[in-house]
């Protein structure tokens, strides 16, 4: 089993996850942090008189939907994928592929219940679904060939090529400093075969692009189209401050002109 877990802000800073308790909250890392690699947890109770939670912190996670739970006492965590990405050579399979086929993955990247719908599409390997646990920028996307076999890597490869292309022209039109754009799309490549989804490659550029317009960033200091996928801004998070631009005028209204300018003379104050 994976040794490291990942936690979204996505998820973690709601005002539904942040309005529980204090231990419904700290119930849920401690959660996340012993299940296996798919999100499947067998001993909630046990874990509970670990930390000294209680059941209702247990039941407040169902009730949220936090948790879903099955009539084996097993729960999965609903946002486990939203959470982790794991490498194939480090993922393994749950001990409950039972429970894993009565779930699907919603758009948001979150499990689901099929309310009892049989579930045929084949599900996908690990590398296509999920990515290594991020080590550090240099390391991400960077998988090695010897992940997949030699049968059916070039098969997948060709298959999702146009799949691909597609994703990345759709994603480039957004982005407003179109330089680089060979560079951008061997990263992009990189980090698709890696597993790391489209939808938020996606989002995260849309919150890049928002905090450009919030903060009313100069042209000189957005990033080149290149140098934004090289860095992996999909893991960056944004920051949506206005930023607070003080005139010298108004500074010295407001008794806040700085010391040095007063000491060197340059203020009539």
């Amino acid at each position: 089993m994976a040794q490291r877990r990942m936690f979204s802000k996505k998820v973690t800073d709601t005002d539904t996850f942040l309005d529980m308790p204090l231990s419904t909250q700290a119930l849920y890392f401690h959660l996340n942090m012993h299940a296996d690699d798919d999100g499947f947890i067998d001993n909630t109770r046990t874990i509970q008189r670990m930390i000294g939670s209680s059941e209702d912190d247990r039941k407040l996670l169902i009730a949220k939907q936090f948790l879903l739970p099955f009539e084996n006492g097993v729960v999965v965590i609903k946002d486990w994928r939203v959470h982790n990405y794991i490498r194939k050579d480090t993922y393994n399979k749950t001990m409950y592929p039972n429970e894993l086929e009565q779930l699907q993955i919603n758009n948001s990247g979150q499990y689901e219940k099929q309310n009892n719908i049989l579930y045929t599409e084949r599900p996908r390997d690990v590398d296509e679904t999920l990515t290594q646990v991020r080590l550090g920028k240099d390391r991400l996307g960077k998988v090695s060939k010897d992940i997949l076999s030699d049968s059916d890597e070039p098969d997948r490869l060709h298959i999702e090529k146009s799949e691909r292309d597609a994703m990345f022209e759709e994603i480039w039109k957004l982005y407003p400093k179109k330089s680089g754009k060979s560079n951008a799309k061997k990263d992009f490549d990189k980090a698709i075969k890696a597993g790391v989804d489209s939808e938020l490659i996606k989002s995260k550029l849309q919150e890049y692009l928002k905090q450009i317009e919030i903060k009313q960033t100069p042209g000189q200091y957005i990033k080149q189209g290149s140098t934004w996928f090289h860095q992996a801004g999909w893991e960056d998070e944004y920051d949506f401050t206005p930023e607070v631009k003080q005139t010298y005028g108004r500074a010295k209204r407001e008794g806040v002109v700085p010391g040095f300018l007063k000491n060197k003379g340059l203020t009539n104050g």
